[in-house]
């Protein structure tokens, strides 16, 4: 039986866009380019439609918009890929939360099957505090719509190439190690299955 194509938008900040990255894949880049079926074919059309700086403010209000323009009318789903810009802004726990359920719940009404992907740490201990709270956060409102949700900051928190790659630029923005480490938690934090597909061997 035939199935429609997948196409999945992306939205969210700097990692998103691969900000940082020499090959300029970042993570998502590089899942993609691991969304194949068992022939080997690309299984889905992935547009990475991240906006560096921008908090989950700007995306609540920016995304559907850029979204219905690119959907398909076929298998479309939505990602949202979060980082520390709501950190860096100040943007209050409960504000950050409501902002992604904003997105999630608007993301259901349009038929639009999510899954988010949570920021990892920055290298600022002092930043990371603040981080990890908002990824609690975002995690629960995920939880509670039944969206998947990749938790990519306690798997990194203590990662030592993490951390050596963050240091060798900004400490915000990795790599390619780093980057190939955010795909790689994407790529078994439940990706395949979502889609439908089966994970690779």
């Amino acid at each position: 039986m035939n199935r429609s194509p997948l196409r999945v938008c992306v939205v969210g900040d700097d990692l998103v866009a691969g900000v940082g990255d020499p090959r300029s894949l970042g993570w998502v880049g590089r899942v993609a380019a691991r969304t194949r079926t068992e022939q080997g074919a690309p299984a889905a059309s992935v547009l990475p439609l991240g906006v560096p700086g921008e908090g989950t403010a700007a995306l609540r209000e920016r995304w559907q918009p850029e979204v219905a323009r690119r959907r398909s009318g076929g298998d479309d789903r939505l990602v949202v890929g979060l980082g520390c810009v709501d950190a860096v802004q100040g943007t209050s726990l409960a504000r950050s939360r409501l902002n992604l359920a904003d997105v999630l719940d608007d993301a259901a009404r349009a038929a639009l099957p999510a899954f988010v992907v949570g920021p990892p740490p920055p290298a600022d201990p002092s930043l990371q505090a603040a981080v990890g709270e908002l990824d609690g956060g975002w995690a629960d409102v995920a939880a509670r719509r039944g969206v998947p949700y990749v938790d990519c900051f306690a798997p990194l928190l203590d990662h030592e190439a993490w951390h050596a790659d963050l240091a060798v630029g900004d400490g915000v923005h990795p790599g390619q190690a780093g980057y190939g480490l955010l795909a790689w938690l994407v790529l078994h934090g439940g990706w395949h299955p979502w889609l439908g597909l089966q994970p690779p061997v």
